[in-house]
C-alpha cells in the first residue's frame, strides 16, 4: 500500500507540472502609447536575476546570508509579488534588483535588464518605497504637479505638465481629493491608501517600464489594499504602456493575492516557490508536498504560516502526521529544486538573455537644472510658509526673547557701568538667539527624508536642492532677524544712527542663516533627529565658549583653543562684529579702572574699550568681520552639498568593492545546476 502510494504522489506531481507551465516569454508589441515609448523584449523591460547571494557581517560570527541563491526573472505586462514571513529577505531583494543595496551588504551573481548588465537609467524604474515620505503641506495636485515639473523635460509645456498630473491622479483615484493637503503628525489629511497613491503617482509620471513596490499594501486595511494594488495592476488599461511591476508584499487578502501573475516565495533567504501565482494554489504545489490549503481560507495566509519559522510548532500533514516548520521548510526547498517547474524557471531566464533585444533605452532628458532650482525653491518657499514649525514658532519665540532682553536692559545708558551691559546684551543676541535656529532642524530633517527618495529616483539633483532650500529661506531668515533685532536693538538704546542698525541686522541675518547651513550640514552627517540636535548644540556650546567673551581672546590656552578653534569659531567674528558696531565712535565716562587705561582723561573711548577690555583686533574693520561671516554661510553650504556629492559617489564605489561572492561550498551544496545558462557548458 505505501509503495502504491508513493506512484500515485508520483503521477500527480507529473500531473501539476504538465498542467503549469510557466507562460512562455511574450514577444509581441503591446499598447505602446502613453508617453512612455516601446521598447524593451519588444515594447517593456524584462528584468532576470540568477544565483543572486546577499550577505552582510554579522560581527565576530562572520557574514550572514540574507539571499541564498536566487533566480528568478519578471515579464513585461505583469505582476510579480514577492512573499515571505518578515525578515526572509523581500525587501532585501527588491533593493538588490532595483540597485539600491546598502554599502555594507555583499552582493553577488547577475542581475540583468534585457539581458544585459547595465544601470537602470532615469525614467525607466522607479521605487515606491514602504514609507510615505512626503511633504505634508502640500496638497494632492500640488504634490503631484511639482514633481511633474522636476521629472518632465522643458519640451513639454506647463499645461501639458498639468494634465499629465491631473491624469496620472485620476488614474490612481485621487480626483476626491486633490485639493485636500498631504498631511502629518497632528495634521489631519489624506488616508494612509491615498498617501500611497500619492506616492505612485509620484514615481509614475513618467510612465516607467519598471516599477517596484516596497510593501505598498503596508498599514492599509483589506478594503484599501485591494484598491490600491488593484489600481497598480490595472495602469497598462490607463497609460497602455506594457509595464513590469515588482512588488514585495507582506500578507496579502485572497482578493489582492488573485491579482498577481507570477509569485516568488521566500523563507530565510531561500526561493519556496516561483512560478504562476495560481499554480502555488489551485493545483497546489503546498498540497502536493503534504500541505494542502484549508478550504475557504486565504492561500497567503496558509502559506506564510507553513514557512514562518519564527514561532516554534509542528504542521499536522495531509496524512495526518505532524512536521515541523524547520522540517516543512526544508520539505518544500528540496521539493522546488527538484521539480520540473524550477527548471523551467532556470530556461526561461537563459531564453531571455539569448533573445536579440537592445539595451534599455538611455536615460530619458527631463528639465533644466534651472527649472528644477526655480521649482524647488518655489515649493520649499511654500513648505515653510505653511509649516508653523519651520520659521513661524521660531519667530513667535524670538518676539518673546526680544521682549524680554529689551525690558531687561531698557535705556542701559551711556555710563561707565552700561560697557558691561552692552557687551553682555550683544553676547546674548549673537549667542543665545542665533542658538534657536536649531529649533528648525526636527522640519529640516524631515525635508531630507523627501530629498533623499526623489534623489534616488532621479527627480532632481543635490546642487537644485540645495539652491532652492537656500533661496526659499532667504526672505523667512530676514523677517525673522529684522523684527525681533528691531525690538531689542532700539528699546535698550543702542548705538544710534541707520548704519549701525543696519549692521546689527545683517549680522544676525548672518548668524542665523550660518547656524541653518551648519545644521544642515549635521544633518548630512547624523541624519538622527536626537543625535542631529544633540551635535549640533555641542558645536555652538563649543565655538561660544572659545568665542572671545566667556574667556578673553589672550586668555585662552594653547595650542587647541586658541588656534585653530577660536579662529573657526563663528562667534568671534560676530561678537567683534557688534562689539565694534556698537562701541566705535561713543565715549563713556572713566572711573577708577578706566583711568589706568587713560590716566589723562575723563572720558574712555569706545575703540580703546574694544581693545583694552575686550581685546579685539582693529586692524580691519567690521565689515571684514560680518563677510567673514557670509564667506562662512557659503562654505557650510558648499560643504552640506560636497557631503551629499560624496556620499552618492563613494557608496557605489564600497558597495562594487565589497561585493564578493559567498563561500562556493555552500552555494554549489545548495543550489545545485542541471540546466547550463547563457551559453555556459558543465562537464
Amino acid at each position: 500500500m505505501a509503495s502504491l502510494h508513493s506512484d500515485q504522489e508520483i503521477m500527480t506531481a507529473l500531473q501539476v507540472e504538465t498542467m503549469n507551465p510557466l507562460p512562455p516569454i511574450r514577444k509581441g508589441r503591446g499598447g505602446g502609447g502613453g508617453g512612455g515609448g516601446g521598447c524593451g523584449v519588444a515594447d517593456g523591460v524584462s528584468l532576470t536575476w540568477e544565483d543572486l547571494w546577499v550577505t552582510v557581517s554579522n560581527g565576530r560570527k562572520g557574514n550572514k546570508s540574507i539571499l541564498q541563491g536566487v533566480t528568478g526573472y519578471a515579464q513585461p505586462g505583469e505582476l510579480l509579488a514577492i512573499m515571505g514571513p518578515s525578515g526572509c529577505g523581500k525587501s532585501t531583494l527588491l533593493d538588490a534588483l532595483a540597485g539600491r543595496l546598502s554599502s555594507k551588504a555583499k552582493q553577488t551573481g547577475d542581475i540583468l535588464i534585457n539581458g544585459h548588465k547595465q544601470r537602470l537609467a532615469y525614467g525607466t524604474s522607479a521605487y515606491v518605497t514602504q514609507d510615505d515620505t512626503l511633504i505634508t503641506t502640500l496638497t494632492v495636485r500640488e504634490a503631484v504637479y511639482y514633481s511633474a515639473q522636476l521629472q518632465l523635460p522643458d519640451s513639454m509645456s506647463k499645461s501639458e505638465k498639468k494634465e499629465r498630473a491631473e491624469m496620472t491622479i485620476r488614474e490612481m483615484g485621487l480626483q476626491g481629493a486633490m485639493n485636500t493637503r498631504i498631511g502629518g503628525w497632528g495634521v489631519k489629511g489624506l488616508s494612509g491608501g491615498q498617501k500611497r497613491r500619492v506616492s505612485i503617482c509620484i514615481e509614475i509620471l513618467t510612465h516607467p517600464k519598471l516599477l517596484f513596490l516596497d510593501e505598498p499594501t503596508s498599514g492599509l486595511d483589506s478594503a484599501a489594499s485591494y484598491y490600491v494594488m488593484s489600481r497598480i495592476a490595472t495602469l497598462e488599461q490607463k497609460d497602455g504602456i506594457r509595464r513590469t511591476i515588482i512588488a514585495s508584499i507582506h500578507q496579502p487578502s485572497s482578493e489582492v493575492f488573485h491579482l498577481f501573475n507570477s509569485l516568488c516565495l521566500l523563507s530565510s533567504g531561500k526561493v519556496i516557490y516561483f512560478g504562476p501565482a495560481s499554480a502555488a494554489n489551485e493545483v497546489s504545489f503546498f498540497a502536493l508536498n503534504g500541505f494542502p490549503c484549508p478550504i475557504l481560507q486565504n492561500p497567503s495566509d496558509h502559506f506564510l504560516k507553513t514557512i514562518n519559522k519564527d514561532f516554534e510548532k509542528d504542521l499536522e500533514q495531509g496524512n495526518g502526521e505532524a512536521m515541523s516548520t524547520e522540517e516543512a521548510i526544508a520539505t518544500l526547498i528540496k521539493s522546488y529544486k527538484s521539480s520540473t517547474n524550477y527548471q523551467q524557471v532556470r530556461r526561461q531566464v537563459a531564453e531571455i538573455y539569448k533573445q536579440e533585444s537592445g539595451e534599455v533605452e538611455k536615460e530619458r532628458s527631463r528639465a533644466t537644472f534651472l527649472t528644477q532650482s526655480l521649482v524647488l525653491t518655489r515649493r520649499s518657499f511654500v513648505n515653510m510658509y505653511r509649516d508653523l514649525g519651520y520659521y513661524w514658532l521660531r519667530l513667535a519665540v524670538y518676539v518673546a526673547l526680544a521682549i524680554s532682553l529689551a525690558t531687561v536692559f531698557s535705556d542701559i545708558g551711556f555710563s561707565y557701568k552700561s560697557i558691561q551691559d552692552r557687551g553682555s546684551l550683544l553676547m546674548f543676541v549673537a549667542t543665545f538667539l542665533t542658538f534657536m535656529t536649531i529649533g528648525g532642524f526636527p522640519s529640516f530633517v524631515e525635508d531630507m527624508k523627501v530629498f533623499e527618495r526623489e534623489r534616488l529616483n532621479g527627480h532632481y539633483g543635490a546642487t537644485a536642492f540645495v539652491l532652492g532650500n537656500t533661496f526659499s529661506s532667504m526672505p523667512y531668515l530676514l523677517l525673522v532677524s529684522l523684527i525681533p533685532g528691531a525690538i531689542t536693538y532700539y528699546l535698550p538704546g543702542l548705538h544710534k544712527g541707520s548704519e549701525h542698525f543696519l549692521y546689527f541686522i545683517m549680522t544676525l541675518f548672518a548668524c542665523m542663516t550660518l547656524v541653518e547651513s551648519m545644521m544642515m550640514t549635521v544633518a548630512s552627517i547624523v541624519p538622527n533627529f536626537l543625535m542631529g540636535i544633540i551635535t549640533g548644540s555641542g558645536i555652538q556650546a563649543i565655538m561660544c565658549l572659545v568665542g572671545g567673551f566667556f574667556r578673553l581672546p589672550n586668555d585662552l590656552p594653547r595650542p587647541f583653543w586658541k588656534y585653530p578653534v577660536f579662529y573657526v569659531s563663528f562667534h568671534r567674528y560676530a561678537y567683534q562684529g557688534l562689539f565694534k558696531n556698537e562701541f566705535e565712535g561713543l565715549k563713556f565716562p572713566s572711573n577708577d579702572q578706566a583711568g589706568r587705561l587713560q590716566e589723562d582723561s575723563r572720558t574712555i573711548g569706545g575703540e580703546e574699550i574694544v581693545r583694552k577690555i575686550w581685546q579685539m583686533d582693529l586692524s580691519y574693520s567690521k565689515w571684514v568681520d560680518l563677510s567673514v561671516l557670509l564667506g562662512m554661510v557659503v562654505i557650510y553650504r558648499l560643504v552640506f552639498l560636497g557631503i551629499i556629492k560624496i556620499k552618492e559617489k563613494v557608496k557605489p564605489v564600497i558597495a562594487a568593492f565589497v561585493s564578493v561572492p559567498p563561500k562556493q561550498t555552500t552555494q554549489i551544496m545548495e543550489n545545485p545546476i542541471t540546466t547550463p545558462l547563457h551559453g555556459e557548458n558543465y562537464n
